[in-house]
């Protein structure tokens, strides 16, 4: 498990748990009250926060996982880890509940120290390091350039964005990066599309080619570059204006994409070009690779990858009879891209609901490349429903007519629309209701989570304002048990980081940031900070540092999320 940036305080607090439970477990072996037999690493022990409060902080499963390995009861074997769990500083008590659970109670005194390690670490709160400094690819929305970025696009550019921030803050070295599809017949067939809307706005006569974008944005581009070039373009020989038309286009459309991404707070490390793979000799690379591997077969005139050889189902086409590359010879190139001549260590893909059945055939090809499967990690985004309360939203991109990104932001707003997105599992159906995450109230969730910030700014002002400096305050007073819950609650943080950098989970930290929330809502209710009688001084300097430490973790999950942490609302 990892270790917090920061020391010790106020980092995972269970892993220093599985520590201690395996240091006992392996001590019982040792004295020779329990079995010398293999048992599970600490990074295999589950701590878990239990359900009921009675049952302590945290509670584990070690005896019933260790059983069978042992041969021993359950309960004889958590009776004798629990006789050894020690730590003053950190536990005040270890029981055994059945069927074989050892459950601990932390000291409130360590407890109430935390409140000074949470505000020492500031921005640096919630860092782990599991991720030990390896380097991640996440390669995420990366839709073709041939259009603006629409609702669809929406779900799966904010999670690759709240993933790859998760990811840094679990200390891996991350790179964001849109896969650019400026090879192929889509891309040909855009700049055909706009070529023709080019020649219709300087009055020539032209049509669109069948099956052409047909979409309003295509004839505004058309304009744009005949306000910028003129008519010269159809002065040219007609493979040259198509050539030039492609160039225009593609860096227009990418500009676009750019300023779509910005307006929902996503922002690229890298662009990477697909038509690179054909100019630098990548795709010949592992052509050559595969062909010396038997792996490619002629067939119908066409070139195939033979993913049956490797137990998959069918074997895919890379290159067509016309001699032209697949989407999938081209997705062979960029992932010995990226695992060889890059150097990733891992590399998430992003990809949407259409592309589920391409990955059996991504982990047979770098598997046939010599690179271990385990590596290459995928994320599949469903889409997304619309609805303003009750009513259904129809989206449709029939004649080019769809909701774009933008305009759906301009609608709910960047904060709505990521904290809305990162809520669900991106595997999961969603449906996502514009009238709820309009509303300022706190039905809204998002609005409810910055109302706490909000909140909790204005108490930290109201100190100011009358002149408390609790810098020196005692944290130590801390004992109320709305204090404590509180305490607890901000202390999961670096423990869920490190979870959803292991599972690739953003999703947890929407509701992590409510839970926080509520659990500052119930101490305010509970606990008066800022008292008017001079002798509660003491008390009421540790209540501040108490709301600050809240301050501190609130804002670290809106931070993470890419959402606005406001001081007033």
């Amino acid at each position: 498990m990892a270790e917090t940036v920061v020391g010790q305080d106020a980092g995972p607090v269970r892993g220093r748990i599985a520590g201690l439970l395996h240091s006992a477990l392996s001590q019982a072996q040792e004295e020779g009250r329990l079995p010398q037999r293999p048992v599970p690493g600490p990074a295999q022990i589950a701590v878990e926060r239990p359900q009921k409060p009675e049952h302590g902080d945290y509670s584990s499963s070690i005896a019933l996982r260790a059983a069978k390995d042992l041969g021993m009861p359950p309960m004889d074997i958590a009776s004798e880890v629990a006789a050894r769990v020690s730590d003053p500083g950190l536990i005040a008590s270890v029981s055994v509940a059945r069927p074989g659970f050892v459950n601990i109670v932390l000291e409130p005194s360590w407890l109430a120290s935390q409140v000074d390690a949470v505000r020492a670490a500031g921005g640096a709160f919630g860092r782990v390091g599991t991720g030990a400094g390896r380097r991640v690819q996440v390669e995420f929305v990366s839709v073709n350039p041939t259009g603006p970025l629409h609702i669809g696009h929406a779900r799966g550019a904010v999670f690759g964005s709240g993933l790859a921030t998760i990811l840094e803050a679990a200390g891996y070295v991350v790179e964001r990066e849109y896969y650019v599809n400026d090879a192929g017949s889509q891309i040909d067939l855009f700049a055909r599309s706009l070529l023709a809307r080019y020649m219709q706005a300087i009055g020539r006569d032209a049509s669109l080619p069948e099956g052409g974008y047909q979409g309003e944005y295509v004839e505004s581009l058309a304009r744009q570059i005949v306000t910028d070039q003129g008519a010269g373009l159809s002065e040219m020989d007609p493979g040259e204006a198509l050539s030039r038309m492609r160039g225009l286009g593609l860096s227009r459309m990418l500009e676009s994409i750019r300023e779509d991404l910005d307006s929902v707070g996503v922002n690229m490390d890298s662009w990477f070009s697909e038509a690179s793979l054909y100019a630098d000799g990548s795709y010949s690379k592992v052509k050559g690779m595969l062909e010396g591997s038997g792996l490619l077969v002629e067939r119908d005139g066409a070139l195939w990858f033979a993913s049956t050889a490797l137990g998959e189902d069918k074997d895919n086409v890379i290159e067509r009879s016309s001699g032209d590359p697949t989407y999938f010879a081209s997705d062979i190139a960029y992932h010995y891209d990226k695992f060889v001549r890059r150097g990733f260590d891992v590399v998430v893909d992003v990809w949407g609901a259409d592309h589920q059945g391409h990955v059996p055939r991504m982990k047979a090809v770098v598997s046939a490349l010599g690179i271990d499967p385990g590596r290459l990690e995928f994320k599949i985004t469903q889409m997304v429903k619309l609805r303003r309360g009750e009513e259904a939203v129809k989206v449709s991109k029939r004649s080019g007519e769809l909701i774009t990104l933008r305009e759906f932001v301009e609608e709910v707003g960047a904060d709505a629309c990521r904290f809305f997105f990162l809520s669900r599992s991106p595997e999961s159906q969603m449906e996502f209701d514009i009238e709820l995450a309009r509303r300022e109230s706190a039905d809204n969730p998002v609005y409810y989570v910055q109302y706490a910030h909000a909140r909790i700014s204005g108490i930290l002002r109201l100190a100011s304002e009358k002149g408390i400096d609790f810098e020196d305050g005692d944290s130590l007073l801390l004992r109320d048990e709305s204090e404590l819950s509180l305490i607890r609650k901000i202390l999961e943080l670096p423990d869920l980081v490190d979870l959803m950098a292991s599972r690739l989970e953003p999703h947890h930290l929407p509701h992590y940031a409510g839970e926080l929330a509520t659990a500052f809502h119930w101490f305010y209710q509970q606990c008066r900070v800022i008292s008017p009688d001079p002798g509660a001084s003491a008390i009421t300097m540790a209540r501040l540092k108490l709301v600050d430490a809240s301050r501190v973790a609130l804002a670290r999950c809106l931070d993470l999320m890419g959402v606005k942490a406001p001081e007033r609302m």
